[in-house]
């Protein structure tokens, strides 16, 4: 089967590595504008039965709605950033369709998918912090994710939408509170800064907030009936329970029931390559997504607009 990459930015050349790695070759389409055609490179683009689409958010629909047909398609998140582009693509065959929300495949998801196993219990509380310098680089203001026009809600639909599909691939939201967006740094007309509270289906909020105009953090904080899950930066820890006494009979903080040195950019990377490996899997075998893997990504994209 061949195989077809669209736009060759940061991200693209990401999965470029990982491709070259598997020792598979690929056809490589450069768009000089994201949702324009070279018609002689794109003929070559239309013989490829698997596509990666890796370019600007408001032209991912644009390349699906051309090329899905017969085709297995690779789609950076978000699938779409309007709320009627996203009423369309429901409507299109998804069994070949892949939206690539790698967090899913990330460390700290692995555990929270392993929470009956630690007996956490029910998730009460938490609070999600992701933030880079982004925009403290000088080829930020050229970038297509400080132009409003290419990228209408900046980070929340860049950063916050992992984990906010984070927390919708695990617990069960109710809604989302209309974010605060704002433009911290000056660069650009779009928002680099995104504050926001989830809350589920039992009450518990959950606090994100993700920025591209502060020092490179991550902290992870979830707080359940039964133990806590947090990461601050490379470590990632599980506690329990709730109810550790010392001798005599005072409450005191949950002994570590395992710990994890996590390099965040290898664990961004392996996750990138799980969810790569995932989807070649189901396209080079012509198997089908299950619909319910389509459904949550559209939940998670429709969360966000």
């Amino acid at each position: 089967m061949k195989i077809g990459l669209i736009g060759n930015g940061i991200h693209s050349k990401r999965i470029q590595r990982i491709l070259k790695k598997k020792k598979i070759n690929f056809f490589l389409y450069k768009p000089t504008r994201p949702i324009y055609y070279d018609k002689k490179e794109y003929a070559k683009l239309k013989k490829c039965n698997i596509i990666f689409i890796i370019t600007p958010n408001n032209s991912h629909f644009n390349y699906i709605k051309k090329l899905h047909l017969g085709r297995y398609i690779f789609c950076e998140k978000p699938p779409v950033n309007s709320r009627n582009a996203l009423i369309k693509l429901k409507k299109i065959n998804s069994k070949k369709i892949y939206f690539n929300y790698n967090t899913r495949f990330s460390k700290i998801s692995e555990i929270l998918k392993k929470r009956n196993k630690y007996r956490l219990g029910n998730l009460m509380h938490a609070n999600l912090t992701l933030s880079h310098g982004l925009a403290k680089k000088k080829e930020y203001k050229k970038n297509w994710r400080s132009n409003i026009k290419k990228c209408p809600k900046g980070v929340f639909e860049i950063v916050s939408i992992h984990l906010i599909d984070l927390i919708n691939f695990h617990f069960n939201i109710d809604k989302i509170k209309k974010p605060t967006l704002i433009n911290q740094s000056g660069v650009g007309n779009s928002y680099d800064s995104s504050s926001l509270e989830i809350i589920l289906k039992n009450k518990a909020v959950i606090n994100v907030f993700s920025t591209y105009n502060s020092p490179y953090s991550i902290r992870y904080f979830f707080l359940f009936e039964n133990g806590i899950v947090e990461q601050f930066d490379n470590n990632l820890m599980v506690k329990g329970p709730a109810m550790n006494l010392d001798k005599k009979g005072f409450l005191k903080k949950p002994k570590v029931i395992e710990s994890f040195n996590v390099n965040d950019n290898n664990d961004y990377i392996f996750s990138l390559e799980k969810s790569v490996n995932y989807f070649l899997n189901i396209a080079l075998n012509k198997k089908a997504f299950k619909k319910n893997i389509f459904d949550c990504s559209i939940k998670s994209n429709s969360l966000i607009l």
